[in-house]
């Protein structure tokens, strides 16, 4: 295979352990040698097969055997990846109109001494003082019509992108960023291109302007697009739970007026009888990423040949009946239902943000708000039957039902270990409570999309299977993230630990520490009377480090990512493997766990709501599209 092809889909990738790519994020040091090396790029770009995006690791094949016609070093591996995947869409973003594409700048590019500009949660406010580049570029960008976001590595980017505020990506960053983003975007075949910053210094870097202003400035006649992506199905997900749809498909009977939560009294205006189901609709609009919505809508759109990865897929996607959609709509009820109980179980006070169900309304109408939840759930595949079918309406409701109950399993098995008296932990135990608690979301949201095509026995075992490995390393990330706190849900580092819960990391570091090192550990876990949360946080990483639980766990994420792969692997149709290879490659994606461990907890930022931003210019405050 020349260094022009895309390797084939079917071929099985090499199994590696994760490493270290520091040294593989040279620039080439000259203007010269960086025009002629991006040169080839396009070249190789050129041949590549543009139906499907590469992934990282085919990208880095492709970028190797570049490297080795050019007769250059190992060390540009990064620089010409950015390259050649930048290439491969510059005729799509070319064919997308300025006012639909997205703009990010870095930080680094301003100068650290003087700055003027603020910082909020989507990024720095740049001043337009005009001392350094970040204002040159922002105010021609504008005047095209880009919307633009200066900031770093921003969740709210993939949020802006599925709520079709913009359709496409150019931005300016350094190699560490750009590796970091590579994943989610390119494998969602998002048009994107990017020009590297010449250094990772992060203060006062610089970047070849020329070729910042020439990307900008990309454009062709509007051409059919060529690469698959999921862009499509992923706003088709969102927009279920946006209005209209969103009182239309969950058919509200007792009233639509919609509850302002900010407000002194939100419920002051709506009828006791319809408050219920008004705060259950509220709920289920509020925040998250609809990801299992749109792994049904994905795995059924897959099954019937991959259209609204297309270039159709909007209008493919929005075309899908009301039974499939009220089908994906049901799985969010009940992952948004566990999520109002857990909250109140755990004891957690914020949810998306904003305080939990529990904390803002009281403990009963939480408890009762998840219950109507998980009744609108049944009630959403029950009253479609005719539009579903009767076979496949009982087999996905037997499967919901399923998961419903294995959930509870999981969730009653980490609540008596946390009030036992005796909190000893195998390893085994923790992983059996991960695929109870974690596994049967996944499963039910792929088997459903794939029941809703058509016969699904045969692929009831394999999803299953499938499922339960991604569930079990998901679960295990969620442990690592753990200790670098979640700004959004405003939580701490350490919640696993301060809040008594059962986790894998504890099981791995009972098992491998000593007696008396277990038993400091188990007294940490349980806390008294003057000891504070620093100290026992401080502890019990400490001992953590000890055992080396979190090498042990990323080796565990590393083992059950291999046996989702090769599941994937073997699963018929193409675009159904392909969807499973996408689930692998992003909720497991390495970025997510290769953390500073050794170091001080920092707070990481997940996925937020959206909100008009300060720092974004251009972005109405409803989604063009919707």
């Amino acid at each position: 295979m020349s260094a022009t092809q895309t390797p084939s889909s079917t071929d099985k990738p090499e199994k590696k352990a994760r490493r270290k790519t520091s040294h593989l994020k040279l620039v080439p040091e000259t203007p010269e040698m960086r025009e002629q090396m991006r040169d080839k790029c396009r070249e190789v770009a050129a041949r590549m097969n543009k139906e499907m995006p590469p992934t990282k690791d085919e990208l880095e094949v492709i970028a190797r055997r570049a490297l080795e016609e050019m007769g250059q070093a190992e060390g540009y591996v990064g620089w010409v990846m950015v390259m050649i995947s930048t290439e491969f869409f510059r005729d799509a973003v070319a064919a997308t109109p300025p006012s639909r594409r997205l703009f990010l700048l870095p930080h680094c590019l301003k100068h650290a001494e003087g700055c003027p500009a603020d910082y909020d949660e989507f990024g720095m406010d740049c001043k337009k003082c005009g001392a350094c580049s970040i204002a040159d570029f922002r105010t021609k960008a504008e005047e095209m019509g880009y919307k633009v976001l200066v900031a770093e590595g921003s969740p709210v980017v993939l949020k802006i992108i599925v709520s079709g505020y913009v359709d496409s990506i150019v931005g300016v960053a350094c190699l560490n960023v750009l590796e970091k983003a590579i994943d989610k975007i390119l494998l969602a075949g998002i048009p994107c291109m990017a020009v590297p910053l010449l250094s990772s210094d992060c203060r006062n870097t610089s970047v070849d302007e020329a070729w910042v202003r020439e990307m900008l400035m990309v454009e062709k006649p509007v051409a059919t697009q060529q690469t698959r992506s999921y862009v499509h199905l992923m706003r088709a997900a969102s927009d279920m739970f946006a209005q209209p749809q969103l009182d239309s498909l969950v058919g509200r009977q007792r009233s639509k007026t919609q509850i302002d939560i900010e407000s002194a009294n939100p419920l002051q205006e709506i009828d006791p009888i319809a408050a219920t189901e008004a705060l259950a609709a509220n709920f289920l609009a509020r925040g998250g990423k609809y990801s299992r919505p749109f792994i049904t809508l994905a795995a059924y759109d897959a099954m019937l040949g991959g259209k609204s990865t297309g270039a159709d897929g909007d209008r493919t996607a929005s075309e899908f009946s009301q039974g499939v959609k009220c089908a994906a709509m049901s799985i969010e009820c009940f992952h948004k239902a566990s999520l109002v109980h857990d909250d109140i179980e755990d004891g957690d006070a914020f949810r998306y943000g904003v305080p939990a169900m529990h904390q803002q309304f009281g403990l009963a109408t939480a408890i009762n708000v998840g219950d109507y939840m998980i009744g609108l759930g049944y009630r959403l595949i029950g009253r479609e039957i005719e539009s579903i079918g009767a076979g496949a309406a009982a087999d996905i409701l037997n499967c919901l039902s399923s998961a419903h109950m294995r959930l509870a399993e999981g969730q009653g098995a980490e609540l008596l270990w946390r009030d036992a008296s005796d909190k000893r932990l195998s390893p085994l135990d923790a992983l059996k409570i991960y695929a109870l608690k974690t596994s049967p979301a996944f499963e039910a949201a792929l088997y459903t999309g794939v029941r809703l095509a058509g016969d699904a026995a045969n692929y009831a075992e394999p999803i299953k299977q499938f499922a339960r490995n991604m569930g079990v390393a998901f679960q295990i990330i969620n442990d690592l993230q753990d200790w670098h706190g979640d700004d959004h849900n405003k939580l701490g580092a350490a919640g696993d630990i301060l809040g008594g819960r059962p986790t894998v990391l504890l099981a791995l570091a009972l098992q491998s520490l000593k007696e008396a090192d277990a038993a400091r550990l188990l007294e940490a876990l349980g806390g008294g009377l003057g000891v504070t949360d620093a100290e026992r946080v401080s502890v019990a990483k400490q001992l953590f480090e000890k055992a080396r639980v979190f090498e042990q766990a990323e080796k565990l994420i590393d083992r059950h990512r291999e046996r989702a792969v090769e599941i994937a692997m073997a699963i018929e149709p193409e675009p159904l493997r392909r969807l499973f290879h996408y689930l692998v490659d992003t909720v497991l994606s390495e970025a997510d766990v290769n953390k500073p461990h050794s170091h001080a907890p920092t707070i990481v930022t997940h996925s937020i709501a959206m909100k008009p931003p300060i720092a974004l210019s251009g972005i109405p405050s409803e989604p063009a599209h919707s």
